[in-house]
């Protein structure tokens, strides 16, 4: 019997590739630029490091860290996936603890969260990086720890639900939890994921 859920964000709840077109708008405006966004985003497409690239091209390498900056802090055009939030308080009606684990640089997560205006739909919300930097991100569990103590459910009974096969899981499994890999074929890591063994 599963009591409570906690999800990933990027690319589980919304498409990440919306927040990337979104920072490359936001860079494009600081540049004044009109068609630096969709230039950006054909460099992106093609693995390339999309801001450097534009910014070679352009001859303005000079406003890299600016621009990196303009990125990461930018308030993102985002949107949750159809469904996401008749399906969380659907879920909540049921009488579920709903949560989000997240990695991330703390503003830009942030950013996020209060752009999609997710916070109401669930009962808890941890940014690994606010609990003292990258070694708390995932496949790091103390964030699954602190969820599961707050809310007193026994592990056996709490899910994880994410996109990246390679380190969504890896806390979840040690800890008992069961786990749901969603298989995002339009999501930023699908064409890298590998089957879990």
């Amino acid at each position: 019997m599963i009591k409570g859920i906690i999800f990933d964000l990027d690319d589980t709840l919304y498409s990440e590739k919306q927040y990337v077109y979104s920072g490359y708008k936001a860079v494009a405006k600081f540049l004044k630029r009109p068609d630096g966004a969709d230039i950006m985003w054909g460099f992106f497409k093609e693995d390339k490091p999309a801001i450097d690239a534009y910014l070679e091209m352009i001859g303005e390498e000079d406003k890299k860290m600016e621009c990196v900056n303009v990125y990461r802090e930018h308030i993102p055009e985002i949107t949750l996936y159809p469904e996401v939030e008749e399906k969380l308080i659907k879920l909540r009606k049921e009488g579920l603890k709903l949560g989000i684990i997240t990695d991330g640089r703390p503003n830009g997560q942030r950013n996020k969260i209060a752009a999609l205006g997710v916070e109401p739909l669930v009962d808890d919300i941890i940014v690994t990086d606010e609990l003292g930097g990258i070694q708390f991100r995932k496949p790091c569990d103390v964030a699954f720890r602190m969820m599961q103590e707050k809310w007193g459910i026994p592990f056996e009974e709490m899910m994880y639900v994410g996109d990246n096969i390679n380190k969504d899981f890896k806390a979840p499994k040690r800890l008992g939890m069961k786990y749901y890999w969603f298989q995002n074929p339009d999501g930023i890591y699908s064409a890298k994921a590998k089957k879990p063994k």
